[in-house]
């Protein structure tokens, strides 16, 4: 338990750093950019993305947060369960703030703007729009990274 909670608790903050980058100073790099270079520039980060390294600490912590929700509620009376809340909290605070968020809101909002022409006047006003809603969405995963690795931590400290 303490293994998978410890892995599960440093995917939680490399995706919280990743994300915390792109909240606190990427997204507005792009934003000063011309409206082309810009949808231009978050069309490739979102095309490049999709790596093994990526994949598998975003997608890996989320398999972990699953085993560990899993394992903590099939031992939640266990005399041995010190810290079992702060663990489901951790797992489920990435679960649903980090990766549900990314599904529900993060993901839609790059394929609409992978279909955009960066050259086009309505590619400029998705840009706008794109530029608040995915920053606000991404700042909220960020929170729940951030959090959900505190959780783990906590409870690997219980």
């Amino acid at each position: 338990m303490f293994t998978l909670t410890l892995i599960t608790a440093l995917g939680s903050g490399l995706i919280a750093g990743m994300f915390y980058a792109f909240s606190s100073f990427i997204m507005k790099a792009l934003g000063n950019l011309p409206p082309a270079q810009g949808v231009a520039a978050m069309q490739r980060i979102n095309i490049d993305v999709i790596n093994p390294w990526f994949m598998a600490v975003f997608m890996g912590t989320a398999g972990t947060s699953i085993g560990l929700t899993i394992l903590t509620l099939l031992d939640w009376d266990s005399p041995d369960s010190s810290g079992a809340l702060w663990r489901l909290a951790g797992a489920v605070l990435y679960l649903v703030g980090t990766f549900g968020v990314t599904i529900a809101f993060n993901v839609p909002l790059n394929n609409r703007l992978a279909k955009a022409d960066p050259n086009t006047d309505e590619a400029a006003d998705l840009w706008a729009h794109y530029l608040k809603a995915w920053t606000a969405w991404n700042t909220a995963r960020t929170a729940a990274a951030l959090a959900a690795s505190a959780s783990l931590i906590l409870a690997m400290c219980a």
